[in-house]
């Protein structure tokens, strides 16, 4: 019977979404936005008409009586914020409201107090993330730089790929300049192992090609005028010869 119906939605009221801690520091800061606005800027998605959300220090619940763990970046493919996304429900990223986990995780390391290679992997295998990436860039937990982990039944395994054949991503350093700051960055790369372009890159490629375009169209233009001026000079000396240009 409809009243006697039991309510399984979780009660979220007392869940602490967002408590104003400043948790992050300015390389880490500047890698979240990287990661998530080229995805926005220049990603074509997992494919037609399939959503994506990729976000930044946003707390993932798992189950309402524990606390968030707040992942540095992920992507979740075939979900979207909902329309009404300042609802308490709809401002973090609650497993039973979107009706999955995320795809991808990754942790850039900062310190060695953050659990990123134990702790933290644990929580994502349980959660069921299909990929862990570790991005070390002092070594201060991993022995290497980067680190890719794919599930594997209940945990993860690593892999040597950067790919994520399953997703049409997949992730690698690279070393260059990004707001004004020259290091090695950890981006995304598409399925053929592209970079994918921020916004700023995107813009800057269409302009070196519209400037290409117009080179092209310049010279070949000058190509055609060169050929009519010795057409003319052919048909002047065509007539100093007596002939008629005309009738050839």
């Amino acid at each position: 019977m409809a009243d006697a119906a039991i309510d399984i939605v979780p009660d979220i009221q007392s869940l602490v979404t967002e408590d104003e801690t400043p948790v992050d520091n300015m390389p880490s800061e500047k890698h979240q936005r990287l990661l998530t606005e080229t995805l926005y800027s220049s990603w074509d998605g997992p494919g037609a008409g399939r959503p994506f959300l990729a976000a930044a220090n946003v707390g993932v619940f798992a189950l309402a009586r524990n606390p968030a763990i707040v992942p540095d970046v992920f992507l979740s493919l075939d979900v979207e914020v909902a329309h009404d996304w300042w609802q308490k429900e709809h401002r973090s990223y609650l497993l039973w409201e979107f009706g999955k986990p995320p795809d991808v995780v990754i942790e850039i390391v900062s310190n060695t107090e953050g659990g990123e290679a134990d702790e933290k992997r644990q929580k994502y295998a349980r959660m069921r993330v299909i990929y862990y990436v570790i991005y070390d860039p002092l070594r201060q937990v991993m022995p290497d730089v980067l680190t890719i982990y794919r599930l594997s039944g209940t945990d993860y395994e690593r892999q040597s790929s950067p790919r994520f054949p399953d997703i049409g991503l997949g992730v690698t350093l690279w070393d260059g300049t990004y707001e004004g700051k020259t290091d090695t960055w950890l981006r995304w790369t598409d399925a053929d192992g592209n970079l994918i372009l921020t916004g700023k890159e995107r813009a800057e490629q269409e302009r070196q090609r519209a400037e290409q375009e117009r080179l092209d169209k310049d010279q070949a233009l000058q190509q055609l005028e060169q050929e009519r001026q010795r057409a003319d000079r052919l048909a002047a000396l065509l007539r100093q010869l007596g002939h008629d240009p005309g009738q050839l």
